[in-house]
């Protein structure tokens, strides 16, 4: 079939590929992205690994400005979270419970996939850096174990985002704009640009700017006891508390929903008021930013680039919906939700060759700044000290008649600084020969330094001193405030400083068995130091851990803990120190291996097969080595680990690439298998205060899947590209002590569908005066998920209905008679079962009509053409679940031009 210029444009323009044509008479073939996954520039057709790419016109012509929309297209990856700046990655199905957004800095659970601005390490645990995608050149996925060249947290993965760089061609520049119009919600608009110049033979220099406002669509509305809003309840206080009010179904009866209760006054139950904050549409985004970047060849043989990336990202309110409302787009908030992220990006590399070697220097730093006020109302159906906080029963215990629990108006306050600096030194040879070696050392130090303030106690009562509490902390080692007292309302403070250290030497050996065969054999030996300092106001951090390191019996003992059975717990086995040094650092230090044959068919066929090895490394947790308060049921005898262990993934797959028809269909299809021994986990604090979870090792893992991305061009004018991922995750051991607790054994993962997949078609057709029209579309559907490990939706559901006096309506999957997670029965005095929520199936569509002459592109489009609401993450952080969910259908147009 003879392919026109015209066709020629569609997939260069569409997704990983692009047409060649020598000439207009000549048969077009689809053409591939050059990538650097394995370090090296390579055709992404002939790097024996999976990968998935994008190049920057493909997401242009995608509408695609930020990560979570290029997830749509990529069915095995998954963002995670709960709105912007505040998500974490998985890919492949490797997940465990979400990391709470009000202690990811503090817990220091480290992420599954290793996220990259170019040639710098970005990741956070659920707060990964949520860079605009601006003046982009492409965007890598590499899905399974990359941990030999990129170390750690790579374990399930990479992801690359490479920006355009200065051109020393010439002088360039555009700009695109964006306007659009969500239903029932606010109106969205942007403007980037770009602006590229040679100043010299040898100097060049590249700016991007952008602003983005995405206007809101969730709405604040007014709490409405007794109408799916909060009422409050006693019953579930008393429960979580140990008990300790007299007669809390009383209490719930005597609320403010009982006709004869006429004001909060009268009532046992205070149900909290929004009024001031009642709001439309108050989940505002705005990203603004630039970079800037400078070329310079050196000489010949040398080239050193410079670049500097600084972008604000401003939210408010949440991006998530109480499902007790009527309605997908309402939420009910007591305090004021405000998210500032704001960060600078400087990088460099130097470039150059020394006889039969490249040679690549790289380095970075990163300065991040997050300031979060957060409402924590839900804390009040959360945590073991809970009615001590709301509650007046000290204040009344020979009449039980006057107890009430009163106003439990909560929030939280962060401050957290995030600095990270990254050395790399890499050689390539590039000798004529049968064999090529990577090889590098690498060198990464990250801190996080952060100050969290909860806002727990009711300051109306003044017994315990709630209404002037003045806190301070324990300990000042390591801390980043003045150690306080902090503002009365105040009730706990987290004042913590995490640093992690690694170096690491890498590389990588290939050797042409024969002409079509090829071995290859990466190792990385890593060393990381774990550095755990700080105080709260209850706890000296920094001396607890190092009273583990030393194991001195005064210093456990100075820290509040029993020597004898802390040394009891260590001789059995229930807690590892040996990590630790006797300044308290952890420790840990191995080699991790992959292997791979590829085997070129034809010139057009590539088969391979790897194997690869990735890891995520120790946690240190904040309260290590705490006893169980609640010692009944599961909790008896359980002490909190001093850290989490390594958790490694081993991953085999087989792969094939391949252009067939003449280079008219594409097919790239990866079968793997991998096991996830000792897998890390978020989960709940045992010693019952709530925000004080921490990372535990909660057994062991196995995943099998498929992924495939096809490429067909159909016509003249048509091109369809289509993806999907197949899973089947199973949990394969589980952690003695997580029994009954976590999903058992056989029980799937969470967050990962065992089925998504999308297709795109784009459809070219001539019009005059040079110019072209394209219709794009484009469905991507994603299947059931779970939320999280931990089986307690039914005791999550129960709350709800107390608390609101209706259910959530949210999907539960039953996995085990018995929920071992609580020692108290339900509503009904029964056993609470075992299950997780179900993160219900969703399509969604899109569709745009544009016209281009190669300079200008205008074009109208529709995102969530059927206006699916969309379950993407059921957020349990608060005690009772609330839905995360997409953009509402949006209409709106976007125009480009580009000056060449």
């Amino acid at each position: 079939m003879r392919k026109t210029q015209l066709s020629c444009a569609i997939v260069a323009a569409l997704a990983t590929t692009s047409i060649a044509a020598q000439e207009s008479k000549a048969p077009a073939k689809l053409e591939t992205i050059e990538v650097t996954a394995t370090k090296r520039t390579e055709s992404i057709q002939d790097v024996p690994v999976a990968v998935q790419a994008l190049n920057g016109k493909a997401l242009e012509n995608l509408g695609i400005d930020n990560f979570q929309e290029y997830v749509e297209f990529l069915p095995n990856v998954v963002f995670q979270g709960t709105g912007p700046g505040q998500n974490e990655i998985y890919i492949r199905g490797a997940a465990t419970t979400q990391s709470n957004i009000m202690l990811s800095s503090v817990q220091a659970l480290q992420p599954s996939v290793a996220f990259y601005l170019d040639e710098m390490p970005v990741s956070m645990a659920g707060r990964n850096l949520d860079v605009y995608a601006t003046d982009v050149e492409r965007v890598e996925v590499l899905p399974g174990p990359q941990g030999t060249l990129f170390g750690a947290s790579s374990q399930a993965g990479t992801i690359r985002l490479i920006t355009n760089k200065p051109d020393h061609t010439g002088f360039g520049a555009g700009f695109d704009t964006n306007i659009g119009f969500t239903k029932d919600g606010e109106m969205s608009n942007s403007v980037q640009a770009y602006f590229n110049m040679s100043l010299t033979d040898d100097l060049a220099v590249r700016v991007a700017a952008y602003n983005d406002q995405q206007g809101g669509w969730i709405d604040n509305v007014r709490n409405v006891p007794g109408e799916g809003g909060y009422i409050g309840s006693a019953v579930v206080v008393d429960r979580i508390s140990g008990g300790p009010l007299a007669d809390p179904v009383a209490m719930d009866a005597n609320r403010i929903t009982n006709p004869n209760v006429s004001s909060s006054a009268e009532a046992s139950v205070v149900s909290p008021q929004n009024d001031a904050l009642v709001e439309e549409d108050f989940n505002d985004a705005v990203y603004s930013g630039a970079r800037f970047g400078l070329s310079y060849h050196i000489n010949d043989d040398w080239d050193l680039l410079v670049q500097h990336t600084q972008q604000t990202l401003d939210t408010e309110g949440v991006f998530s919906y109480d499902p007790t409302l009527e309605g997908e787009t309402s939420a009910i908030r007591f305090q004021p939700e405000e998210n500032r992220d704001e960060f600078g990006l400087t990088t460099w590399t130097v470039e150059g060759r020394m006889d039969k070697l490249d040679v690549v220097y790289t380095g970075g730093y990163l300065d991040r700044e997050i300031d979060t006020l957060a409402d924590y109302t839900g804390y009040t159906n959360g945590g073991l000290f809970s009615a001590y906080y709301l509650c007046n029963h000290y204040d009344t215990p020979d009449n039980a008649a006057d107890e009430r629990c009163l106003d439990p108006t909560k929030y939280y306050k962060e401050d957290t600084s995030s600095t990270r600096s990254t050395h790399e030194l890499r050689f390539n040879t590039t000798m004529d020969t049968p064999w090529r070696v990577t090889a590098g050392l690498f060198y990464d130090e990250q801190e996080v330094a952060t100050v969290g303030q909860f806002k727990i106690a009711n300051t109306e009562m003044s017994t315990f001193g709630f209404d002037n509490l003045q806190r301070t902390l324990v300990g000042n080692e390591g801390i980043n405030s003045d150690g306080g007292p902090f503002p009365a309302e105040v009730s706990f403070i987290n004042d913590i400083t995490h640093t992690i250290e690694q170096v690491a030497v890498f590389g990588q050996v290939e050797y042409d068995l024969t002409e079509k065969l090829t071995a290859s054999i990466g190792a990385r030996w890593y060393q990381i130091d774990d550095i755990y300092v700080g105080s709260t106001s209850t706890v000296d951090v920094t001396r607890r851990i190092r009273a583990f390191g030393t194991n001195d019996a005064d210093e456990l003992a100075a820290v509040g803990l029993d020597p004898d059975a802390v040394n009891a717990a260590i001789q059995s086995g229930q807690l590892e120190t040996d990590l630790l040094d006797n300044d308290g650092v952890l420790t840990v230090d191995d080699t991790i291996y992959k292997f791979s044959l590829d085997y070129k068919v034809n010139k057009d066929v590539l088969v391979f097969a790897n194997y690869s090895e990735g890891f995520r490394p120790p946690v240190t947790n904040r309260v290590g080595g705490g006893l169980a308060t609640n010692q009944s049921g599961k909790f008896e005898n359980f002490r909190i680990p001093v850290y989490s262990t390594t958790d490694t993934l081993d991953n085999y797959e087989l792969g094939l690439k391949g252009d067939f028809f003449d280079g008219l269909f594409r097919v790239n299809a990866t079968a793997y298998y991998s096991e996830i021994t000792d897998l890390q986990t978020s989960r709940f604090d045992p010693t019952n205060i709530s925000f004080l979870v921490f990372t535990d090792n909660v057994g062991d893992a196995e995943i099998k899947g498929l992924d495939a991305d096809l490429t067909w061009l159909a016509t003249d004018d048509l091109v369809i590209n289509a993806a999907f991922s197949l899973l089947d995750t199973e949990l394969t051991s589980i952690n003695s002590e997580l029994e009954g607790i976590a999903a058992g054994v056989g029980s799937q993962l969470p967050y990962s569908a065992e089925f998504s997949g999308n297709i795109n078609a784009r459809y070219f057709f001539e019009l005059e005066g040079g110019k072209r029209g394209y219709v794009n579309g484009s469905v991507s559907y994603t299947g059931d998920r779970f939320a999280g490990m931990v089986m307690d939706a039914f005791v999550m559901e129960d709350a709800t209905q107390n608390i609101y006096g209706t259910g959530s309506g949210l999907k539960i999957e039953q996995e085990a008679a018995v929920y071992e997670g609580v020692t108290y029965a339900d509503s009904n005095g029964e056993t609470f079962r075992g299950g997780r929520y179900v993160q219900e199936s969703y399509f969604l569509a899109n569709l745009a009509v544009g016209v281009t002459n190669d300079v200008w592109k205008a074009e109208l489009y529709i995102d969530n053409v059927f206006d699916e609401r969309a379950i993407l993450n059921i957020d349990t952080q608060q005690f009772t679940p609330k839905v995360v969910t997409n953009r509402p259908r949006t209409i709106g147009m976007r125009f480009s031009y580009d000056y060449y």
